[in-house]
């Protein structure tokens, strides 16, 4: 009851050139996508439950199950976007449904926004979110060492707010489950604000309480917090996106390259803020979050290093 307040064999077939795939490439795609239609049909969904209090508020949540003969006994916490003042779970749906038909448990989870509560308030619910599904792992059918959060849009900025805070007493909140911790596994942030800072007539940022200082901008912004104990850490960007430059995105990831933070960017031509309501792109992103964790959360494992040229180095093990 809830609680509430192997490696994948890599040969050489996989890389043959354009000109062995191509004869195949169609029915093989045509194949794939039936698959997993069939699979995202088979995600069960239970709506509307609490797993803690935002100040006097219920806090609620959405929980997508894989499909039976799936599960990868991994949580994803997912946290929507709308510049801090819109969006709900019910906005999520779309995105969410496919990386959960690859096997993942899916927490969509209801946060404060800025007409209810200013900053540290809706980090305060994603941490409460954290440790609730942490205190459900039986339940819900996970590892409780395998919680991951995704993150998108201003969803993105709290995801990687709580993957450089986790377990720091000023960004825990009181909102359930307090003698769990907030550890993560993984983050995942598509187009994602990565710090905040004052307007330009001075004003302090919607996020946080009018007459709030540079400083109090530093200290609410995900950049502050990038350390060697920062999650192995995935990126999404759009190139042609007007409203958080794909910068945004590369700065975060210099960042953490710096910190030796296992890390990837994946940006995307031509497309917009929110490429992933694109079902084909909500797919191919799944697919790629899929990869990055079964490598460094799932069944974590290194390469063989290669030589110039991209060749096998001396002394390493031959693929295939």
């Amino acid at each position: 009851m809830l609680n509430n307040p192997r490696p994948s064999n890599i040969t050489r077939r996989t890389f043959l050139g354009v000109g062995g795939a191509a004869a195949v490439a169609s029915p093989m795609r045509a194949f794939a996508a039936a698959s997993q239609a069939s699979n995202s049909s088979a995600v069960k969904v239970e709506k509307g439950v609490v797993y803690g209090k935002g100040g006097s508020m219920d806090l609620h949540c959405d929980i997508y199950r894989p499909p039976p003969g799936t599960e990868k006994h991994m949580a994803l916490i997912h946290l929507y976007g709308g510049g801090f003042r819109g969006g709900s779970i019910a906005d999520l749906p779309d995105k969410v449904t496919p990386v959960t038909a690859l096997g993942y448990v899916s927490i969509a989870a209801q946060y404060r926004l800025t007409g209810v509560a200013k900053f540290p308030a809706m980090l305060h619910d994603v941490k409460t979110a954290i440790r609730w599904a942490r205190a459900n792992a039986t339940a819900l059918g996970i590892d409780p060492k395998r919680v991951a959060v995704v993150g998108y849009s201003a969803g993105g900025f709290l995801a990687l707010a709580a993957a450089g805070t986790m377990n720091r007493p000023e960004f825990e909140g009181e909102g359930g489950n307090p003698k769990v911790g907030s550890e993560l596994a993984a983050c995942v942030a598509f187009y994602p604000r990565t710090e905040i800072s004052l307007e330009a007539n001075g004003a302090a940022h919607i996020l946080l309480p009018p007459g709030s200082d540079a400083a109090a901008h530093r200290a609410a912004s995900p950049t502050t917090y990038v350390s060697p104990a920062f999650p192995p850490t995935i990126l999404y960007h759009g190139l042609a996106d007007m409203n958080i430059p794909p910068e945004s995105s590369y700065h975060f990831l210099q960042l953490l390259r710096e910190a030796k933070v296992p890390s990837e960017l994946h940006t995307f031509d031509g497309v917009p803020h929110e490429f992933d309501t694109h079902p084909e792109f909500a797919q191919a992103t799944a697919e790629l979050t899929d990869f990055f964790l079964d490598r460094h959360v799932l069944h974590p494992r290194t390469y063989p290093p290669f030589g110039p040229g991209g060749g096998r180095g001396r002394g390493s093990t031959a693929i295939g």
